[in-house]
């Protein structure tokens, strides 16, 4: 048992009234701790589900992103003159609506703009469908391939993915806790936040719960990274904006210290014509035919999502100077066939001996 976790245990975990919220240094012991395994499973097991109970601050979050940075992978910077873009989305996935940043990720790689974005498997306690099965839908498996090729790939295509089972086994090791607990803990908030990446990022990240958003400012400002984010009230928590109400958003700056530190942003899709019913998620197989005729340039509901998410992505990473640019371009792109190419072009650029390993 390791009593130094067991002090920083009884902090978080010592009731209403008397528990203690934890320094950012101590944030960061305790994270390192789970992490590498030197607290028991009886105590990460405790540690997770007080914390939830407790609830976590910013200051907390920030220092649980150090020991993230302290012991995960980063890819490294590429040459870009763009910031890359970080997609953070839940990691237990989708099961209601049909998920749209994968071909945002596209939409923004063709456009110039470098994304990266990362996850795992299904995961407890939603087991939705998560990204990287999509993306082996649409012919792209991240599953096998190395940090390494994962940042020549990055470098290549402006397209990345970090897969948590093969590129961070030490964060994957905590997953079976969730399932254990039978609710999110803290961690599912760092994967909001987390920015595997060594270079200029924006970072933008999905949350459900006001609260949440709060959190994630205050953590963004206790770490003063990245100097630019954005907070999506999305899609099951996501960072695809619905369709059928208003987009919720936080433009966060952090590098101007006399500017607010969010602007909020409500996009009504009304306003340019594109209200609806967001696309419901039926499976992974029907999923990939929607994609599929949506890049051969059939129109249908979730065109006019992927039209909606597109156009302000592309606005919000500068490619476009405003909503109207975004989405004009967004819709020109995807009839002319550049998101398609962009699809066409990472899967040619596999190495021939990862092609012959995902086959065997």
């Amino acid at each position: 048992m390791s009593n130094a976790f067991r002090e920083l245990l009884r902090k978080v975990g010592s009731g209403v009234h008397t528990h203690k919220d934890l320094t950012r240094a101590e944030a960061e012991a305790a994270t390192r701790m789970m992490l590498l395994q030197e607290a028991t499973p009886a105590q990460i097991g405790a540690f997770m589900i007080a914390h939830r109970i407790k609830r976590p601050t910013g200051e907390e979050l920030a220092g649980m992103l150090d020991a993230y940075d302290q012991l995960g992978p980063k890819l490294q910077p590429i040459s870009s003159d763009r910031p890359t873009l970080i997609l953070g989305s839940p990691y237990d996935g989708r099961d209601r609506t049909a998920p749209i940043s994968p071909i945002t990720a596209l939409i923004l790689a063709a456009a110039g703009c470098p994304v990266l974005l990362h996850g795992g498997d299904r995961m407890p306690t939603k087991a939705g469908v998560p990204l990287v099965e999509l993306w082996e839908g649409l012919g792209l498996n991240w599953r096998l391939r190395s940090l390494e090729e994962i940042q020549r790939l990055f470098q290549r295509t402006l397209l990345g993915f970090v897969y948590l089972p093969l590129h961070f086994p030490l964060a994957q090791g905590l997953v079976s806790y969730r399932d254990q607990i039978g609710k999110r803990p803290p961690f599912a908030t760092i994967e909001l936040l987390w920015a595997p990446y060594a270079g200029a990022s924006h970072v933008v990240s999905g949350f459900v719960h006001p609260p949440t958003e709060a959190t994630l400012q205050e953590s963004f400002r206790f770490r003063g990274t990245p100097a630019q984010f954005t907070t999506v009230k999305g899609l099951e928590g996501s960072c695809d904006l619905p369709r059928d109400r208003t987009s919720i958003i936080g433009l966060g700056q952090l590098s101007d210290p006399e500017q607010p530190l969010l602007d909020r942003l409500l996009l009504h899709p009304r306003d340019y014509d594109l209200a609806g019913v967001d696309v419901a998620f039926t499976s992974t197989a029907q999923w990939v035919m929607d994609v599929q005729s949506l890049l051969q340039g059939r129109p249908s509901e979730l065109q006019r999502s992927v039209l909606w998410n597109g156009g302000f992505y592309l606005w919000r990473a500068g490619v476009c100077e405003d909503m109207a640019a975004g989405l004009h371009r967004a819709e020109t792109m995807l009839a002319t066939g550049e998101v398609a190419q962009k699809l066409e072009e990472i899967r040619a650029a596999v190495t021939p001996q990862t092609e012959a390993l995902l086959k065997n």
